[in-house]
Order: C-alpha cells, then sequence, then structure tokens
C-alpha cells in the first residue's frame, strides 16, 4: 500500500464517540484527507470501530490491544506500526482524540514542518482552562523537572513529524514510557508551535491526579542520568559541608569553645545528613539502573496489537 500524504495518529480509550467526532473535523480541515490510525487501548464499554471512521469519509484502521498499556505506550505502537508498514509517510501527527488538540490547528503544524532544518514541530500550549490547583502543582512539576534535568518541558504529545523523526523515535525504547520526554533526548531538531487548547468533545477525562503525578515521574524517568549526576552532585556537596562542619566541632570542642551537649548534638546530626545523603545517592543510582533494564524495546510493540481491523478502502491493514 502506497503511504499516505499524512497520517494521524490519536490513542483512544473508552472514549469513541470522541474519536468519531476528531475524524469528523479531521476530514473537514485537512487537505488532503488524512489516514488515521486509532490505537484502542483496550477498551471494553467503548470500543472503536473502523466504521466510525469510514462514516466521516475517512480511511484508516483501528490498532485493538490485548489490553490497556496507557497513553504514552498506546502512541508509541501506533507509531511502530506506522514506521513498519510506511517508513516514508511525509507527515505522521501525533494528537489526542479529546478535542483539547484541536484538529483545525494541525494544517498550522504542516505548515511549519515544512522548514528544511526542522524534524519535529510541537505544539506549545498558549493557555490553559484547568483549575487552580491544577495549574500551580504543573507550574511546580515544571521547575522541579528543570532543576533536575537542566531542559524545559513545555510541550505533550500533540506534534507533527517527518519520516527521519519517526524512525529516529520508533527506534527509542523511551518513546512507550514518555513522548515529549523522547523527542527532547533524540537530538531531532524540533520547534515549537504556540497554540490554543482546545475543549473536549465528550465527557470526562480518565487522567486523574494520580495518573498526572505518574506521568510526570515517568518524563524524569527519561532523564535518569541527569538527574542521577545533579542529585550525585547536590549530595557531595551537603556530605561534604556535614563532613566541614563535624570537623569544625571537633575543633571547637578541642580547645574548649564547646558548650556542654552542643558538640554531641551538632556531630551527630551533621553525621545523620552525611549517611542521608550516601542513601539518597545510592537510591538514585539503584533506581537509574532499574529505569534502564526495564525500558520497553520497540520490538515488542507488536506482540501486543490483539488485532488490526481497517475501514474498506484500506484491504491490506492485516
Amino acid at each position: 500500500m502506497q503511504a499516505p500524504a499524512l497520517i494521524v495518529v490519536t490513542p483512544v480509550f473508552e472514549d469513541a464517540q470522541a474519536a468519531a467526532r476528531l475524524c469528523a473535523d479531521l476530514a473537514g480541515v485537512c487537505v488532503p484527507p488524512p489516514y488515521i490510525v486509532a490505537v484502542d487501548d483496550g477498551s471494553v464499554r467503548q470500543p472503536l470501530s473502523p466504521r466510525m471512521i469510514a462514516g466521516a469519509g475517512l480511511a484508516g484502521r483501528v490498532l485493538r490491544l490485548k489490553r490497556n498499556v496507557g497513553h504514552q505506550r498506546a502512541i508509541a505502537i501506533g507509531l511502530d506500526h506506522v514506521a513498519r508498514h510506511w517508513p516514508q509517510a511525509p507527515r505522521v501527527v501525533v494528537m489526542d482524540c479529546d478535542g483539547e488538540d484541536r484538529p483545525a490547528t494541525v494544517p498550522e503544524l504542516l505548515a511549519e514542518l515544512e522548514e528544511a532544518q526542522v524534524d519535529v514541530v510541537v505544539a506549545r500550549r498558549r493557555g490553559r482552562v484547568e483549575s487552580l490547583h491544577f495549574r500551580l502543582f504543573y507550574w511546580l512539576y515544571k521547575g522541579l523537572f528543570r532543576l533536575l534535568t537542566g531542559r524545559q518541558l513545555a510541550f505533550g504529545n500533540f506534534m507533527a513529524l517527518k519520516p527521519a523523526a519517526l524512525a529516529r523515535l520508533t527506534a527509542m525504547g523511551e518513546l512507550a514510557t514518555h513522548v515529549a520526554g523522547s523527542v527532547l533526548i533524540s537530538r531531532l531538531r524540533w520547534r515549537a508551535r504556540p497554540l490554543d487548547r482546545g475543549s473536549r468533545y465528550a465527557g470526562n477525562s480518565h487522567m486523574n491526579f494520580v495518573g498526572l503525578v505518574l506521568h510526570g515521574f515517568r518524563g524524569l524517568m527519561i532523564f535518569a542520568e541527569d538527574v542521577l549526576v545533579r542529585v550525585g552532585t547536590a549530595c557531595a556537596l551537603v556530605a561534604a559541608l556535614a563532613v566541614a562542619g563535624g570537623s569544625t566541632a571537633v575543633v571547637l570542642k578541642s580547645i574548649g569553645y564547646a558548650t556542654p551537649g552542643w558538640f554531641s548534638v551538632a556531630l551527630g546530626i551533621l553525621f545523620l545528613v552525611f549517611l542521608q545523603t550516601g542513601a539518597i545517592t545510592l537510591m538514585t543510582l539503584m533506581l537509574t539502573g532499574v529505569v534502564r533494564a526495564g525500558s520497553v524495546q520497540p520490538q515488542d510493540h507488536a506482540a501486543l496489537v490483539d488485532a488490526v481491523l481497517a475501514t474498506g478502502d484500506d484491504a491490506t491493514a492485516a
């Protein structure tokens, strides 16, 4: 099958109604019409049917997964499917199906992608409509992320890719953990396009506060080595200060400047600080090894696909 001019990859979990509306909106704004690769992430109550894609006048296929694997890995599976079947697809767009990634802004991403020195165009949110506590925690997370990694993460999954970017990202095990973080470490030439956030088509988000926190920590896992170096450096500095403080306490005690009980309290506290910095460094090192050992390999994606269901215009899906 010849590679479509534009492929849209979208994860769907119990949100078939929103996915159908997304297809209809994309059909109205994209020229030529996009080919849809929808990854049904183990939906039980509202499984997505290829008839919903065909009902919007589009061709496409639904990758029905054997179980729920999460938003990020579902995107990785969809991109891996595209890379195996259409490695030279001119343009690939990744977006959510709930309407918050507005179909009307897809042409803007594709226009930016025409630049020869750009491999990936990501959407940077111009405004958010979330609650105050969500925005507060998001601001704190961005600060923590920058402190621990030395990088700024200000975009999500809504992006457009060239073939070279598709090939590189799908060869990275980190893609299944955090899509945006994988773009940052891929060394691809990326550009951010400020875009307004849309409103959900229907229903409520399946992502709760715990899921958002886990998603944020997965972003840090991508930069495990950077976090290790920064945490280790900070711990070494604190340990050195603890040793210096302990040595000062010993000197003051030996020359008689220590009040009763002061020396033992000060030396005990500084010794505990020294032990804790060593423990934190050791734990960070162990977690880095666990993250690297447990990373998902690209060849594992196909094993999670239970069925490939295509519209009538695509007889080669299987």
